[in-house]
C-alpha cells in the first residue's frame, strides 16, 4: 500500500525529526540521571572531608606566651596561691590594698626611688642600690603576691631586689 504523496511527505518529516531528536541526546529519550560519579573526573564537583570544611578554632582564644610568663605569674593568673621566694612573698590583703601598702612602704625605705607607678598593672618602677627593676603586685587566691621582676618580666636577680623584698616583707608584717 502506498500513501498519497500529500501524506507521505509530512510523515517522512515527522519520522526524520523523531530520529534526529532521539540521536541528538534529547532528555525525553534518556534514562534517569546517573549522578556525579558518571561524569569525567575533571567535571566532578570537589569533595572536601567534613573536618576540613572550616578552619580549626581550638586555639583561637589562647593568649600567646610572653616574656612575663613565669610560674608565679601563671599561678597568679589562674587564681592560685603563690609560694614565696627570694624575689616575692604573699600578702593577705586584696590586690588594691596591697598595692597601696607597698607604695607607702617603698616611700619609707631609704635609698628607694620610685620612677613611676601603674595601679592598673600593679607595678612600681623602682631604683634601689644601683639596680632598676619593677615591684609587681598581683592578685591571687590567698590575697596578693608582691614580687620583684626585671624589665623582661622575669624574676629580678641580684642583691638589691632580694634586699628590697626582704625589707618590704618585714614592713608589711609577713
Amino acid at each position: 500500500m502506498r500513501l498519497p504523496s500529500s501524506l507521505s511527505r509530512p510523515l517522512a518529516l515527522a519520522m526524520l525529526a523523531f530520529a534526529v531528536a532521539g540521536v541528538s541526546g534529547c532528555k525525553w529519550f534518556k534514562k534517569g540521571a546517573k549522578g556525579d560519579y558518571a561524569l569525567a573526573p575533571e567535571a566532578r564537583p570537589l569533595e572536601v572531608p567534613p573536618d576540613l570544611n572550616l578552619p580549626s578554632t581550638a586555639g583561637a582564644m589562647q593568649l600567646p606566651a610572653t616574656a612575663s610568663a613565669q610560674p608565679a605569674g601563671q599561678a597568679a593568673a589562674a587564681g592560685a596561691s603563690v609560694v614565696p621566694s627570694a624575689s616575692g612573698f604573699n600578702v593577705a590583703d586584696s590586690r588594691e590594698q596591697a598595692f597601696a601598702k607597698v607604695g607607702q612602704a617603698l616611700e619609707g625605705i631609704e635609698g628607694v626611688t620610685i620612677a613611676s607607678r601603674a595601679q592598673l598593672l600593679g607595678t612600681y618602677d623602682v631604683a634601689f642600690e644601683g639596680s632598676n627593676f619593677l615591684v609587681r603586685v598581683v592578685g591571687v587566691e590567698a590575697g596578693a603576691y608582691v614580687s620583684a621582676v626585671d624589665p623582661r618580666g622575669l624574676p629580678a636577680a641580684g642583691e638589691a631586689p632580694t634586699k628590697l623584698m626582704a625589707e618590704l616583707r618585714a614592713r608589711l608584717g609577713n
